[in-house]
C-alpha cells in the first residue's frame, strides 16, 4: 500500500519560514513528487513538483520563496517555504504522479495534509 506522510505545517508569522517533509512508502525514484494546498473555500492549487531528474516547476505565487528538493534514497521531498505570507495559509499535500505537472488530475497518490497557518 502506497503511503505519503507529510509533516512540519506549523502557525508562523508573515515573513517567517517553514519546512514541509513527505515521508513516502514507495520505492519513488521514478515518480514525480509534488506539493499542492488547499485552503477553506478554494480549489486544491499545485505549489511545486520534481521529477526523478530533479527537475522542478513552481507556481507564480511561490517563485523565488518556496523551493522543493528530494532524497531518492531517505524517499522524502521537502518543501523549503521562506517569506510567508497570509495567502499561504492552506492544507498542504503531498502527492505522487508520473507527470511533471501542476494539475491534480495526473496525481495517483496522496497524502492527508499538514497545515500551514501564517498570521498577519
Amino acid at each position: 500500500q502506497v503511503q505519503l506522510v507529510e509533516s512540519g505545517g506549523n502557525s508562523v508569522q508573515a515573513g517567517g519560514s517553514l519546512r514541509l517533509s513527505c515521508a513516502a512508502s514507495i520505492i519513488y525514484g521514478r515518480y514525480c513528487m509534488a506539493w499542492f494546498r488547499q485552503a477553506p473555500g478554494k480549489e486544491r492549487e499545485g505549489v511545486a513538483v520534481i521529477d526523478s531528474g530533479d527537475r522542478t516547476t513552481y507556481a507564480d505565487s511561490v517563485k523565488g520563496r518556496f523551493t522543493i528538493s528530494r532524497d531518492i534514497i531517505k524517499n522524502t521531498v521537502w518543501l523549503q517555504m521562506n517569506d510567508l505570507k497570509p495567502e499561504d495559509s492552506a492544507i498542504y499535500y503531498c502527492a505522487a504522479g508520473t507527470v511533471r505537472t501542476l494539475d491534480s488530475r495526473r496525481f495517483e497518490y496522496w497524502g492527508s495534509g499538514t497545515q500551514v497557518t501564517v498570521a498577519s
